[in-house]
């Protein structure tokens, strides 16, 4: 049986622009949340969203080639350039064949797509940009970070709307679990909070209409109406346990079970009484040879809805458990990044194996009966974390859920 472990991490989130900054600001319970400053919102009915601040793309890329690139992509670049640096790879040690790329997002250059629009309606659309379409397709950050890093092996996404980062991450997982790769570049970015992207949400009833940023983004709050939309990008280098022995990589921890399942019940709702969604759960435990976890980061969408009906999968899920179980929601901090929320919430998840912390649920002010968890309110918990869950629930009836754990002999590394 190989086993899979995590030596990389890299995120740009609304509260951090690197995984260490935005773990720090999370541990905090540091709100990421504002008015909207992409775009005039006089004219909307959403005025807040958790945008990523204070971000140099320069940092990374040269500034001709920024102009071809849509923000996820960036996004994407960063966060994965962060992973690779902090995995210390060295490709000239490495068979680049055996290296692969599983990186995703919900929606692709949703920015992109509407500026050229726009641009094509009024002058013309043989006139948009000659870079529109690469600039535009969701795969193109997958394809970025082949050009950049040189691996050879599989280079994909998987597109999963909201559970695109973390099935990138489960199926990067499989890669190396059934002997395909060596080592695999994970994650998702996503970057849609423009006129296009919230108005589509807004029609649909999808997004808090609150203008309290600390009231916005509740999850398991009874008072919670809506979603707020983040942007961002996370990253997670996976190897084969003997392979990072082997080059004497630091390991965070062990990726140890994957869970996938579909409700096939509605396109946006999710299935009311979570039983798909704790399936997906179970088979993750069941890969891990686990009959529980310390803490679940939940999908936590601050819908009414997600809440109501994940709390119910746990429930399914743990059984009695799930009364001692640790629970919380990244998204009350960072908003919800559609695609890339699995991939930031797992950096999340990693490091709070890695530091025994559990992230807070912040703006947790009235007790929902029907979300009856212990969701962590509001101030970070110090508590042993031997293993931990990260779940992602998608439009479209899609789950997953991915484990991560201690290894044993992690104390010679930390």
């Amino acid at each position: 049986m190989r086993r899979v472990v995590v030596t990389g991490v890299g995120a740009v989130t609304p509260i951090g622009n690197t995984a260490q900054e935005s773990w720090e600001a999370a541990k905090k319970g540091t709100c990421g949340i504002g008015p909207i400053t992409h775009y005039d919102t006089s004219a909307s009915r959403v005025k807040l969203a958790a945008e990523v601040k204070n971000f140099h793309p320069e940092e990374y890329l040269d500034k001709t080639e920024i102009r071809k690139i849509d923000s996820f992509a960036l996004f994407a670049i960063a966060s994965a350039q962060q992973a690779f640096d902090d995995a210390g790879l060295d490709m000239d040690e490495e068979d680049p064949d055996r290296c692969g790329i599983i990186y995703s997002s919900g929606i692709g250059g949703l920015t992109t797509i509407q500026r050229e629009d726009q641009k094509g309606s009024k002058k013309g659309y043989d006139r948009i940009s000659p870079h529109f379409i690469p600039m535009a397709i969701s795969n193109m950050a997958a394809g970025h970070l082949g050009i950049r890093f040189g691996f050879h092996g599989i280079c994909t996404s998987v597109v999963t709307a909201c559970a695109s980062g973390t099935n990138s991450i489960g199926e990067a997982f499989r890669k190396i679990k059934d002997g395909y790769q060596e080592v695999m570049l994970c994650g998702s970015s996503e970057a849609s909070i423009n006129e296009l992207g919230i108005g589509g949400f807004t029609a649909m009833k999808a997004l808090s209409f609150s203008e309290d940023r600390f009231r916005a983004s509740i999850p398991f709050d009874a008072e919670r109406d809506g979603f707020v939309m983040g942007e961002g990008g996370g990253a997670l280098i996976l190897e084969e346990y003997e392979h990072a022995i082997k080059r004497g990589a630091k390991i965070y921890c062990e990726i140890a079970g994957y869970g996938t399942t579909c409700d096939a019940y509605h396109v946006t709702a999710p299935m009311p009484d979570g039983r798909m969604a704790a399936i997906c759960m179970q088979n993750a435990l069941r890969e891990a040879g686990l009959d529980k976890v310390d803490y679940v980061n939940a999908h936590g969408t601050s819908t009414p809805l997600n809440d109501k009906g994940e709390t119910a999968a746990m429930h399914l899920a743990f059984g009695e458990a799930a009364k001692n179980l640790m629970v919380s929601s990244s998204k009350s901090m960072i908003g919800h990044l559609l695609g890339a929320s699995g991939a930031v919430e797992a950096v999340f998840t990693v490091l709070s194996v890695k530091d025994d912390i559990v992230p807070p649920t912040i703006g947790y002010l009235k007790p929902d009966p029907e979300c009856d968890l212990d969701i962590v309110p509001n101030t970070a918990r110090r508590a042993h974390v031997h293993s931990a869950m990260s779940n992602s629930l998608g439009f479209g009836g899609h789950n997953a859920s991915i484990v991560f754990k201690k290894i044993k002999e992690q104390s010679e590394w930390n």
